[in-house]
Order: structure tokens, then sequence, then C-alpha cells
């Protein structure tokens, strides 16, 4: 390389180590000063005189002689803890107006004076900054080098809502919200056991953003628990905006089209999933709280299958699968079928095909690409536009279109039943990330189907099967308990025994707390029905 550009990239990096080294000899940024104005005037610096810092100076001593400063942010503090509970105990303290030193002023306001749960001295300015800008208020003190912390969290949030992404018929209507300390409140509503542990951290070297996991004590696995702590502490970057960026952060392969962590925005789905050993991810600003580990065939569950018979839980879990079988296939079936084995098709069948795609100029694949790629822009376009004219303009566009194609001899009218049925299937998933996933697969297998025929569907099968055997979520097989086959963990996959069957959590999750219920749960009817009916019309006879 040219001397010259060597020059030009040490000068490019030097004002940064000279801006460095003065950051690190600045006092400030290490320890708090013990003047009030000079911690007042470093604060407005650092944060840009912005407008939303509120300080409210004023004194405090017998003769008023102690100056004392409150910091909060404006929006994500709560004024009427603030002027109730800290400001008005301050000021209307006895103790504070006798004669004391710093120190005992500092103590007591920090022991007796502030009536909020939670105050804590803080040290240094990185914990000061870390405080204030997630809503606590800060207090600071002339002559004292150390400040408090109280616990004034609050500001504008979501009402809790019904979920809008995992809508049930039957079941609880309450969802998660923006606020972490919601989402942990709503998941403790429905476990009340002092065993549910939560662990909290703070990732993101800008946005410091608030992320905790919490899991069943006993009942979740201990390695698994201490990888999903590794992975996260293993996080270095500078924001993290949504619980999408954990996702991708922490999964065990990145190269593929499945999911391996879960997301819901249900409380009552996460509470069921602790109970079987898996462990919580919440992420502060998000509705989405993910669930690890995450297993194939728990993408096909839905929590209301919990809340109804086993037998009509069952019938919709192969329903889905089924569905979800179509949603992959079902246009490279028809590409195959069409192209290559024309004899597997019912002759009536086969000349009502031939004569609509008479006039068809393009193959059955060309065929089945253009109305795959349309129908996939009117379903974004309909998410993307107005909730007043989105579901309007997608399901009107779609039958427009449709049609249009046909009459104009561009498709043939069996192309457009064969993508309205893959369409329909693929919404009946009950998960949007499966769902997006086997979108992706489809075109895959349309073109080992425009390839090899239904060789090639059978070879991409064959792939895809191995690919998923090989997938592991936190260290457990993505098949399982299907592959490796266990047994007794079979009771909750595909089939949904009754509830008195559930004897034993999923091994390959569970810790040391493996039973989950009793014996003999399994409910009898009266050992003879007519004898009650007899001694109830008994009775009837002895009142009358």
């Amino acid at each position: 390389m040219p001397p010259f550009f060597k020059r030009s990239k040490r000068k490019k990096t030097r004002p940064n180590e000279e801006t460095d080294k003065n950051q690190s000899i600045d006092p400030l940024i290490e320890s708090i000063d013990d003047s009030l104005t000079v911690n007042l005037d470093y604060i407005r610096k650092r944060t840009g005189n912005s407008p939303d810092v509120v300080i409210r100076q004023f004194k405090i001593g017998k003769d008023l002689e102690v100056p004392i400063a409150i910091v909060y942010l404006e929006g994500l503090s709560d004024h009427t803890t603030i002027n109730d509970f800290l400001i008005e105990s301050i000021m209307q303290s006895k103790t504070l107006q006798n004669e004391l030193t710093l120190q005992d002023a500092f103590d007591i306001m920090k022991e007796q004076v502030i009536a909020l749960g939670t105050v804590k001295e803080v040290l240094d300015w990185d914990n000061l900054f870390s405080t204030l800008m997630t809503g606590q208020a800060i207090i600071l003190m002339d002559g004292k080098s150390s400040a408090l912390s109280a616990s004034t969290k609050g500001g504008e949030k979501r009402s809790i809502e019904e979920p809008s992404s995992q809508v049930t018929i039957r079941g609880p209507r309450d969802g998660f919200t923006e606020s972490i300390q919601v989402n942990i409140a709503l998941v403790r509503k429905r476990i009340h056991n002092p065993d549910l542990w939560v662990e909290t951290m703070n990732i993101g070297k800008i946005t410091k953003t608030t992320v905790s996991i919490m899991y069943i004590n006993g009942i979740a696995k201990k390695k698994i628990v201490e990888e999903v702590r590794t992975r996260l502490n293993r996080i270095n970057i500078d924001s993290i905006l949504e619980s999408g960026y954990i996702e991708q952060l922490i999964e065990d392969q990145t190269f593929t089209t499945f999911p391996t962590t879960y997301h819901t925005e249900r409380p009552d789905t996460v509470a069921g999933n602790l109970l079987e050993g898996r462990i919580a991810i919440f992420v502060d600003g998000t509705p989405f709280v993910l669930i690890v580990p995450a297993l194939f065939i728990q993408f096909f569950q839905s929590v209301e299958d919990y809340y109804g018979r086993f037998d009509i839980s069952t019938f919709l879990r192969f329903l889905r699968i089924l569905m979800f079988f179509i949603s992959v296939i079902a246009p490279a079936v028809y590409i195959a079928a069409t192209t290559f084995h024309q004899e597997m098709i019912p002759t009536p069948l086969l000349i009502a095909i031939a004569a609509q795609r008479e006039a068809v100029p393009f193959p059955a694949f060309v065929e089945a690409l253009i109305m795959e790629i349309a129908f996939e822009i009117l379903r974004e376009a309909g998410i993307r536009m107005p909730r007043a004219v989105g579901s309007a303009i997608s399901v009107v566009g779609a039958l427009v279109v449709g049609q249009a194609a046909v009459e104009a001899g561009i498709v043939s009218a069996a192309m457009v039943i064969i993508v309205a049925i893959t369409a329909i299937a693929n919404f009946a998933t009950p998960s949007i990330a499966m769902a997006i996933s086997a979108r992706l697969i489809r075109f895959l297998f349309m073109v080992a189907a425009a390839t090899f025929g239904f060789y090639g569907i059978i070879l991409g099968i064959i792939i895809q099967v191995v690919h998923l055997c090989s997938l592991r979520s936190f260290g457990v097989p993505y098949m399982a308990p299907l592959a490796p086959m266990i047994l007794s963990d079979n009771d909750d996959t595909i089939v949904r025994v009754p509830w008195w069957a559930f004897r034993t959590r999923p091994k390959l999750l569970t810790g040391e707390n493996q039973i989950r219920e009793g014996k003999n749960q399994k409910p009898e009817p009266p050992a003879n029905q007519g004898m009650v009916n007899k001694d109830t019309d008994k009775d009837k006879g002895g009142q009358q």
C-alpha cells in the first residue's frame, strides 16, 4: 500500500484516540463531585441541555443552608410520585430541619425520609445516568460526592389488550405490553410460586435495554439456563430495540428458514411453557416474549388446545400439520403433475386442465411463479396499508387480479385455485414465523418439481427432513421427541392426551422436578348412576 494512504489512515484515527484520552483524564467521568453546581452543570452538558431533563432545586437544614437538587426525565418518571413522596417528604421532614452533618442528613434521607420502595446510593456517573435514563429520580446534595436514586418509574403506558397475533376463542384476553415490569407481573399472576426466578441485565452499549430471563427453579434444566445466560452475556451490540435482535443473536443456527426460538404475546402461553421447563426472555419495549428451547412440533400447537377436549385438540393438530404440508408442496405437486406425470391425473380432469391451459403461453412453473409472486405482493401490501383499507384491498385485489389474469390468458383457472388453497392453508399455521418459513420453502419445491417432477419433490422432502433433524435449539434436538424418539414425551406432540394422562414433563427440557401431577387423576363416574337417581326420587317423595 502506498505511504500516502497509510498516513491518511493514521491521521483519521488520531483525533479519536486523543478524545478518548481526554475523556479518561476527566475526573467527572468516573466519580461524582462534591459540588452541586459542578454536578448539575455536568448533567446539563452530558444531556445536551435537553428540555425533558428536569432539575428541581431547593434547600434543607435548620437555616436552609444545604442546597439539594432532584433530577428526573419528563415522560419516564411519574410526577405524582416525585411531588408527593419525594419533594414533599424531603421539604416537610422535621428531622432534616435540625442541625445535622451532611452524612447524617444523607443517611436520614435515604433510610427515613423518602417514602418510596427502592432507594439506592449511586457512587459514579455511569450508574447515575443509567438509572436516570430508566425513569428513576436522582437526589444530589451539595458537599456530598454521591447521590441517591429513587424508584419513580412511570409515564404513559399502553393498557393491557387482547393479543392481535394469537387470537383464541377460549382463554384469557390479556396480552403483553411494551413494559417489561407489566409483562413479568402478568406471568406472576398465573404462577404464585417463589421458585419463579427472574434475572435481569442490560444489553446494548447505547440503548442499555433491560432484558430479563424467567424460569422455574427445579423444573428448568440448569444447563439450559446457564446456556441462555451465557449467550445473552456474550452479546456486544450498540442497540436492542426489539426481541428480534436478541433472537437473531442467540439462535443455534443462522442459515435456516425454520425458527429455533418461539415468540408470543400471550402470558398464559409463557406460563405453560415455563411449567414444562422452558426459559422466557423478556425485552423492555416490546410485547413479544421469546421462549427457548423451541421444538418443531411446538409451532403447530395453540394455547387453546389445552383449554378444550383432547380429541378435538388432536384433530386440530392433525389438520394444522396437513395444512402446513399443503402450503409447502401444493403448487409443486401441480407443476410436477401437469409437466411430467400427466398419467397420474384422472382423464376428465386432465382434459379440463388442458382446455384451460390451451390459451396460456407460459409453462406451469412460470404460471405458478407469477401467481405466487402476485399474491405475496398483495399480502404484503395489505399488511402495510392502513387497517381500514388494508383487508379490503388484499381481498378485492386478489379477486380482481386472479379473474383478470384468467380472462387475459396469462394463467389458468386451475392455477388460481391452487394458489388460493395454498394461501388459505398457510394462514392456518398458528405461528407466523413457521408460516413465513413455509412461504419461502414453497419456491424451492416449485423449482425442484419443475426440474425433476415428483422425484424432485421427494428429494426435497428428504433434504428438508435431514435438515430439520440436524437443527438444535439451545442444545435440544429440534425434532424431539419425534427424532430422537422418546415415547414418554409423545403425549403432547401430534396427539394430545387427556390432562389426567400428563404424568411427567418433557425429559429433554426438565431438570429435577419431572412429575407434573399425581397418580389416579382419571375421572371416574359413580359406580351406579341409577341409584343416585333413585335416591333423589325417594327424597322428593318424602318431602311431599
